[in-house]
């Protein structure tokens, strides 16, 4: 991907993770919330991604976390992980897969080559 692709593809990919996911957590809220139920498990998961330089680790740490349903509470560069909160882990590896396959490769096209 070029780097001029990755800065096209990138604005509309956020733009729809925050839709979908904003629209997720409205159902959460109407569906648990108004209803009286418990509320689906949340909590701390780790989110590994791809190597790369700090500008882009930065941004897709403040991706995450401008999405509704997910903050990134830590970044362990060493590790290449954040440690991320989230609203609902009923599916958090698929959470964290779809947030690497929309994200990582334009981060990494703009930021430095992902191994």
């Amino acid at each position: 991907m070029s780097r001029l692709h990755a800065a096209l593809v990138l604005p509309p990919r956020f733009l729809r993770a925050m839709l979908v996911s904003g629209t997720q957590t409205l159902l959460i809220i109407l569906t648990y919330g108004l209803r009286r139920r418990a509320l689906p498990p949340s909590g701390l998961r780790r989110l590994a991604y791809a190597p790369m330089r700090p500008q882009g680790v930065a941004l897709l740490a403040a991706m995450v976390s401008l999405t509704p349903g997910t903050t990134v509470i830590d970044i362990d560069a060493e590790r290449h992980e954040f440690l991320v909160h989230m609203l609902d882990t009923r599916d958090a590896e698929a959470a964290a897969a779809e947030i690497r396959r929309i994200f990582q490769q334009p981060l990494c096209a703009l930021f430095g080559a992902c191994r």
